[in-house]
């Protein structure tokens, strides 16, 4: 019986993902606007000091 294959997106999954630290986005700031297809997004941190992204 032969192998199932993994499909492509999980082949695709392989790869590290980008990163990049949230102190270089925000730059000092403690809230940042998000455009994303077509819709603005407010990624922002709370006093916990977490992150929260809101549209």
């Amino acid at each position: 019986m032969p192998k199932p294959t993994a499909p492509a997106s999980a082949a695709a999954n392989t790869q590290p993902r980008p990163r990049i630290a949230s102190e270089e986005l925000l730059r000092g700031n403690s809230a940042l606007e998000i455009e994303h297809a077509g819709q603005r997004y407010l990624l922002r941190v709370t006093r916990e000091n977490k992150l929260i992204l809101t549209k």
